[in-house]
């Protein structure tokens, strides 16, 4: 009977000192530079509308275990990606709190989130979560210039202040900026006249042609991959730049690149689904490509983005690439960054190379 009380006693006293650390408070420094108070240890995460960062904290936490909530745009490219398939959990992750850029405020807090990412640009929902009492962080996506590497080694440093001791990014980091290079060193020699001229559509159907200009990701994919941005001339923000379809006429891309923001596959160009592309010099030489679809959408920043980059540049000049098999290169990453492992087949569809 004592030795039972004393357990008792034991269970109840570290059951009172968890719940006490977990309300400890300590100071994490966010995106705009503001100062929240967060639990010392968290266990509850809702990530309400910078959409890529549940799966970026999922693979950072290596589980989707502490995430208690989700924007639907994000569940779908976690059940048509590869985050279902690493992480089964995330598909009990609550969507319904979310819709647009507005949340069920009372559904979230009936949630009991330990904190809340959000987009840093949406003000008005930072400021609904601060008076509700729920610590907001602010991720953003632009305050870097739309650089994607540079923009997820701040996600990945926010999350180290978030869990600290709690992920290991360094390896993923050290390698996208070793892509970087030799990526920069391979397409460093290539004159302005033969740089491949791209073409990004955000968003593409029958109403609406949504491209990257100067200030959105694929100014940096471009650039990056040795490339020419032909929307470079738009500077519209994000999803800002709508344009016509007689500009594309007008700048001929070499390679079109469809983001898996919009449903449209390169069969709808081919067969002039919605406008005539026969006489684009990207469609007469059969360089329209999807973008992949990994551990979130490849266009923007994500876990994926050194695979990405790599992707790109061999997809865009194969001749400088010849001496890498991408298949490779993809098992090793996730094996090594992330204790993933992939089978040869995965790794050809997850990032598949067009040998013409």
């Amino acid at each position: 009977m004592f030795i039972r009380q004393n357990l008792l006693v034991a269970g109840v006293l570290a059951l009172s000192l968890s719940l006490a650390q977990s309300a400890i408070a300590r100071p994490v420094t966010d995106h705009l530079n503001r100062t929240v108070d967060v639990p010392e240890r968290i266990e509850r995460v809702a990530v309400a509308d910078i959409f890529p960062y549940a799966s970026a904290t999922c693979v950072y936490l290596g589980s989707c275990r502490k995430i208690v909530a989700m924007h639907p745009s994000s569940m779908a490219a976690a059940k048509s990606g590869l985050l279902k398939e690493l992480y089964p959990e995330v598909t009990s992750v609550n969507t319904s709190v979310m819709k647009g850029a507005e949340v069920n405020l009372e559904a979230l807090m009936g949630l009991k989130p330990d904190v809340v990412f959000v987009n840093a640009g949406n003000k008005r929902l930072i400021e609904r979560l601060e008076s509700a009492g729920l610590p907001a962080l602010a991720v953003s996506t632009g305050k870097w210039d739309y650089d994607v590497m540079k923009t997820y080694e701040n996600w990945i440093a926010l999350l180290d202040k978030t869990f600290p001791g709690e992920g290991n990014a360094a390896a993923a980091l050290q390698k996208a900026r070793s892509i970087e290079r030799l990526v920069a060193e391979r397409t460093a020699d290539i004159a302005p006249d033969k740089r491949r001229k791209v073409l990004f559509l955000v968003h593409y159907d029958g109403k609406r042609i949504v491209t990257s200009g100067s200030r959105f990701f694929g100014q940096y994919w471009a650039t990056a991959a040795g490339a020419i941005n032909v929307g470079h001339e738009v500077t519209l923000e994000k999803g800002n730049a709508a344009i016509d379809f007689e500009r594309i006429l007008a700048w001929n891309p070499d390679a079109v690149f469809l983001t898996n923001f919009t449903k449209a596959k390169p069969s709808d160009l081919y067969g002039n689904t919605y406008h005539s592309w026969s006489s684009v010099e990207a469609v007469k030489r059969h360089n329209v490509y999807k973008m992949p679809l990994g551990l979130y959408r490849s266009y923007t920043p994500s876990a994926d983005s050194p695979m990405t980059l790599l992707w790109l540049a061999a997809t865009l000049y194969p001749e400088r690439f010849a001496d890498i098999k991408i298949e490779d290169e993809v098992r090793a990453f996730y094996r090594d960054c992330y204790g993933i492992e992939l089978t040869p087949e995965r790794a050809r569809t997850l990032f598949p190379i067009d040998h013409k």
